[in-house]
C-alpha cells in the first residue's frame, strides 16, 4: 500500500473511532442530564410560611413541657429531629386548624391533656387538601403532637379525617416533605400518629407519667402505605 494512502487510511480510522467515542460520551451525558432533571422535578418542593404565634408564653410552656413531661432541662424549646410523625386533623379547613394551633393554651375541654400541661397542641407543618404545604413554625422548634416523642419528632398535620379522607395530592406532598426533611436532618423513623405507642418502653420514649397515653387512628393505614411505598430508598423505620 502506498505510504500516502496508508496514512490517509489510518487518519480516517482514527477519526471514525474518535467520533464513535464522542457520540457515546454525548449519549451518556444526555442520559445523565435527563435523569438529573427528572430527579430534580420529583423532589422539587414549595413550602409556604404561615407561622403560628410562638411568643414568650408559648416558649415558656414548651420549656416547662420538656422538663416535666420529657425530663429534659433546656433553655430553648428546640428539638433534634429523629422521627417524622404524620397526622390528620380530623376535620376543619386550613384556616380553622391554623386558628386552633395558634392558641397558646389548650382548651379546658381537653381535661386529660390539660392536666399534663396547659401548652396547646400543634405541629411544624400543615398540608392542605390540594397538597399545599404550610410551615407553621420552625421545624427545629418544639411542638406538642405525639406523647413521649415530641422532643425528637417533627409533626405533619394533614387537613381531613375519616369522613373526609386524605387526598392523593396530600400523599404526594407528604412524600416530598419527608424527602426534604431527611436531607436536612438525620431522620431515622417515619410513623403515623396511630403508631407512636410502639416506642413505649424504649430509650426513645420520654414521658415521665406512664399513665399518660392516648390511642389514635390517624392518618390511616392506607395513607401510610401509599407514602411509604414511594420512600423505600430512604430505609426509614416504622418502629424501634
Amino acid at each position: 500500500m502506498h505510504k500516502s494512502v496508508f496514512v490517509l487510511f489510518i487518519s480516517t480510522l482514527f477519526c471514525l473511532i474518535s467520533c464513535a467515542q464522542n457520540n457515546n460520551h454525548n449519549k451518556e451525558k444526555t442520559k445523565q442530564t435527563n435523569v438529573s432533571d427528572a430527579e430534580k422535578k420529583e423532589t422539587q418542593i414549595v413550602i409556604k410560611k404561615k407561622y403560628i404565634n410562638y411568643d414568650a408564653k408559648r416558649r415558656a410552656l414548651s420549656i416547662e413541657y420538656l422538663k416535666t413531661r420529657h425530663g429534659l432541662t433546656l433553655t430553648n424549646p428546640v428539638i433534634e429531629p429523629k422521627i417524622i410523625v404524620l397526622h390528620y386533623t380530623g376535620g376543619g379547613t386550613l384556616q380553622s386548624n391554623f386558628n386552633y394551633f395558634n392558641q397558646t393554651e389548650i382548651e379546658a375541654g381537653r381535661e386529660k391533656n390539660r392536666k399534663q400541661s396547659k401548652l396547646n397542641v400543634s405541629a411544624q407543618f400543615l398540608v392542605d387538601r390540594d397538597g399545599t404545604i404550610y410551615q407553621i413554625m420552625d421545624d427545629s422548634l418544639f411542638a406538642r403532637h405525639a406523647i413521649g416523642l415530641n422532643y425528637c419528632a417533627i409533626g405533619v398535620e394533614n387537613i381531613g379525617g375519616d369522613k373526609n379522607p386524605l387526598t392523593k395530592e396530600q400523599v404526594a406532598a407528604n412524600i416530598k416533605l419527608v424527602r426534604h426533611l431527611c436531607k436536612k436532618y438525620k431522620i431515622e423513623y417515619l410513623i403515623g400518629h396511630s403508631e407512636y405507642t410502639r416506642f413505649r418502653n424504649t430509650p426513645l420514649w420520654r414521658e415521665t407519667d406512664p399513665g399518660y397515653i392516648t390511642y389514635k387512628a390517624d392518618p390511616g393505614e392506607d395513607f401510610m402505605k401509599k407514602v411509604r411505598a414511594q420512600l423505600t430508598d430512604l430505609k426509614l423505620k416504622d418502629k424501634p
